[in-house]
């Protein structure tokens, strides 16, 4: 007589063969949710901000690429430190046409102080009911998960990363957008 956990092992074997037999691939997905396709329009938006007029849209920024980055909250060690680095970079993203805009669930009045305590220099979005964090499969309640994507200058979303690390995420960045704008 065959056991349960022994019979589910094989039931599981059994329904993974099959589906890999069909070529069935699912939809991409992070821990976030699901993530947007690359090669289709990157998900539009329009947040408050605490630079400007008040509103951010993505397609302000048609004409330029766009560095999208989510990340957990203001004032906490690695999301200071990867603003920092992009920060740092600036002038490298200004060069190549790029604009840098960071997302977090935080509010204007949290972005305003974290932009003034830290000197940035590039808009930070409030997505406080983390819809559009859910738009990019990087919503984690009650907080935007460490995610970045790449928008080219028509919309179109060019690159994703998922296993971001503070220190050298900028780096990465540049290093991927030039060998896109290479390609283009």
């Amino acid at each position: 007589m065959m056991s349960r956990r022994h019979f589910f092992r094989l039931f599981l074997a059994a329904t993974l063969a099959f589906l890999a037999w069909f070529n069935w691939v699912p939809a991409a997905y992070a821990m976030g949710g699901k993530l947007p396709a690359i090669g289709e329009p990157a998900p539009e938006f329009t947040l408050p901000t605490n630079t400007g007029n008040g509103n951010i849209s993505l397609s302000d920024y048609r004409g330029q690429w766009v560095v999208l980055y989510f990340y957990p909250k203001d004032f906490t060690s690695g999301c200071t430190l990867e603003a920092r680095r992009f920060q740092q970079d600036l002038p490298k993203y200004m060069d190549r046409n790029a604009q840098i805009l960071g997302v977090s669930a935080d509010s204007v009045d949290s972005h305003a102080e974290f932009c003034d305590s830290e000197g940035l220099r590039f808009p930070l979005l409030a997505d406080t009911d983390g819809a559009v964090s859910k738009a990019y499969g990087s919503w984690m309640p009650p907080m935007s998960m460490r995610h970045s994507f790449m928008i080219d200058p028509e919309g179109i979303l060019r690159e994703t990363f998922l296993g971001v690390r503070p220190a050298t995420h900028s780096v990465e960045v540049l290093a991927r957008l030039d060998e896109l704008q290479k390609r283009a």
